[in-house]
């Protein structure tokens, strides 16, 4: 719904499976955390809030009172609803360019939680991506990596049994899987990545100490080495409020004299 000064105005709806005032206590949360709603400011009202979304007060105070418990804001009679939450950590940015030397020295700045390190087949998508057949065996792992103590990615990895069988769990627990590769004689050449976005689901949710459906990146790479052999399969799952991707743009001009945008080299 658009209001009168042309605003998109949020709405919330009963027919959604997510209670009312955790429908609102959610659109507040998000404003705090991308600091709409910035440390010290003054949220709107009880009456305020329920007249916005259209519930009840007893709706709105819950949904406000949610958020205190969370530890984003402060109520004091009389004084109404205060933000008090600030970015606890600075954002961890990775760039596109030079992808590859990002990654390692990411290992180095962050922390590993180790969660499964075993050997199976494949599943659809490893066979694809390592072009193996669906028989072979491949080294599976699931590591949390945390920045200053907080959790920002769930990573499952997939390696050729022949690759994983040079390090071990303890390895993998405490060193980058790229350096892991070319210490075992891997010549890590070239990536290639996509990205798009998912929702946490009930396993990583927790993990990642996010919300159920909270919004998450989801990076699936394929890494190659020297002889254009993929080397590893990894797909991330990372929490945006922490980790963010960059990407530089140049203004570039067409044969035909048209300009458009191009990832700077």
């Amino acid at each position: 719904m658009v209001e009168g000064d042309g605003r998109v105005k949020p709405m919330v709806s009963d027919r959604l499976p997510t209670p009312l005032y955790h429908q609102i206590y959610l659109i507040l949360r998000h404003k705090i955390i991308d600091h709409t709603y910035r440390d010290g400011a003054l949220l709107p009202s009880e009456k305020e809030t329920a007249e916005t979304y259209g519930v009840s007060r007893i709706t709105a105070k819950r949904a406000l009172n949610e958020l205190a418990v969370d530890g984003l804001v402060v109520r004091e009679r009389g004084r109404g609803t205060k933000v008090t939450h600030q970015e606890a950590i600075t954002p961890l940015t990775a760039n596109v360019e030079g992808m590859l030397e990002n990654l390692m020295a990411m290992g180095l700045e962050t922390e590993i939680d180790l969660l499964e390190f075993d050997y199976a087949t494949p599943g659809l998508d490893a066979v694809s991506a390592l072009a193996c057949a669906d028989d072979d065996v491949v080294q599976r792992s699931v590591r949390i990596r945390k920045l200053d103590g907080t959790p920002f990615s769930y990573l499952v990895t997939y390696v050729p049994e022949v690759i994983g069988k040079t390090y071990t769990r303890e390895d993998l627990a405490t060193t980058t899987l790229l350096t892991l590769l070319e210490r075992g004689g891997v010549e890590v050449l070239h990536a290639e990545q996509t990205l798009t976005a998912t929702l946490a689901d009930a396993i990583v949710a927790p993990l990642l100490g996010v919300e159920v459906n909270a919004p998450l990146l989801r990076i699936e790479r394929v890494v190659y080495d020297q002889a254009d052999r993929a080397v590893e399969y990894i797909i991330g799952l990372y929490r945006p409020d922490i980790y963010k991707y960059r990407l530089n743009l140049s203004r570039v001009q067409s044969d035909e004299k048209e300009t458009s945008w191009s990832p700077t080299r």
